[in-house]
């Protein structure tokens, strides 16, 4: 099992602006919690121990809360003084990292996923790079994966409207050494410019997992985060005034009977 992490949570989030404009898009409230919050409690819930932070904008915002919040729990923060792109900062991360391979997540996604069974399937294919992936139908906000019959990932296509396929679910394991023994400049595109160039040369691999997924980088799906809390909150035991505490396992085992309702 992987015990380290990297989350990535630079970015000014500019299409959440309209709806959350003071505050880092990590942090957007979530009936008063932020988003974060839920990012790290699923990771101590997996077993995670040590996470490291790339930050850039409204970065001091975060770290005040994230120190005072989850002071018990070993973490590091990078912060970028020029964008640098996700590979840019999954690069600047990875400097700090103790372990040859992380998990990486983006600090605006929560896919409620196995980080064992990601971790342990990464190992079994002695993989470079391993991404959870989350079927979908009807979109056109994602690129999709294209994986093989061993999972092996065969191609990444551009965003386009697609009737049923895989997307990149934000949440990967990544062989550190491997990473960075490539030729990449400071600044650069992990999608583009590692995963995209390197696909067929290096071991990359998808495994399909069917748990709650949620990206709130645009206003319409934050706000359908808050109402899925919501539910779970109203069949809990806790009250509208108790959810600040409404975070821990009994959110996470809500969170799978919104998939069967």
């Amino acid at each position: 099992m992987i015990k380290e992490a990297i989350i990535l949570a630079g970015g000014p989030g500019t299409r959440l602006q309209s709806v959350v404009s003071d505050v880092p898009k990590c942090m957007a409230p979530v009936n008063g919690i932020p988003f974060i919050n839920f990012i790290i409690t699923y990771l101590k819930k997996e077993g995670v121990e040590r996470v490291i932070f790339s930050l850039g904008y409204m970065s001091e915002i975060l770290i005040e809360y994230v120190s005072k919040t989850f002071a018990g729990l070993d973490i590091e923060y990078v912060i970028e003084d020029t964008p640098l792109g996700t590979g840019g900062a999954i690069k600047f991360a990875s400097g700090k990292a103790k372990s040859n391979d992380v998990i990486i997540l983006n600090g605006d996604t929560l896919f409620n996923i196995n980080l064992k069974d990601l971790s342990e399937f990464h190992a079994a294919n002695k993989a470079d790079f391993t991404v959870a992936l989350k079927e979908m139908r009807n979109f056109s906000r994602y690129g999709s994966v294209e994986i093989a019959h061993n999972f092996a990932i065969k191609t990444f296509h551009e965003k386009a409207l697609c009737e049923k396929g895989f997307i990149n679910g934000g949440v990967y394991v990544l062989n550190i050494n491997s990473f960075i023994n490539e030729t990449l400049p400071d600044a650069f595109s992990f999608e583009k410019d590692y995963l995209e160039k390197n696909t067929g040369k290096k071991k990359f691999y998808g495994l399909e997992c069917e748990n709650y997924f949620i990206d709130i980088g645009i206003p319409e799906d934050y706000d359908r985060f808050i109402k899925d809390y919501n539910l779970i909150l109203d069949k809990s035991r806790y009250s509208k005034k108790d959810s600040a505490n409404f975070i821990g396992d009994l959110f996470f085992e809500g969170l799978i009977s919104i998939l069967t309702d």
